[in-house]
């Protein structure tokens, strides 16, 4: 089962998203509206990925990716962004990101992250 986590207060926005990756028998996705609950899961839980939105209320993004990392270096993360491949390469270069998401990410998009994740996940059970 793959524990993901989203951090979002734009449910809306994530409708067919999240619909798409809770489609997927192998997810248990869980919703929060914080930067302090993702942590606080990231801390206890240890979910397979955290996908941050671009308008976290009490942190910026990056910020949180970095906290997670701290807490949980194990933890995948996605961040949903404005900035352009290359700027948010620039921005977040060093954190392990396994992708930048688009403001209004759909189907397509959770398909894709769904296939990096798993991918990401077998490769490091491979290596131990």
């Amino acid at each position: 089962m793959l524990h993901i986590i989203l951090v979002t207060l734009r449910r809306e926005i994530f409708h067919s998203f999240v619909e798409c990756l809770s489609s997927d028998p192998e997810v248990c996705l869980e919703q929060v509206t914080s930067g302090a609950e993702a942590l606080g899961i990231v801390r206890t839980e240890s979910p397979h990925l955290v996908i941050v939105d671009s308008e976290v209320p009490d942190t910026d993004p990056l910020g949180l990716v970095r906290e997670m990392i701290s807490a949980n270096a194990m933890v995948n993360t996605a961040v949903v962004s404005a900035l352009s491949d290359r700027e948010f390469h620039e921005a977040a270069e060093g954190f392990g990101i396994l992708c930048r998401l688009p403001l209004d990410p759909g189907p397509g998009e959770a398909e894709g992250l769904l296939k990096k994740l798993r991918s990401v996940l077998m490769y490091a059970a491979s290596s131990i």
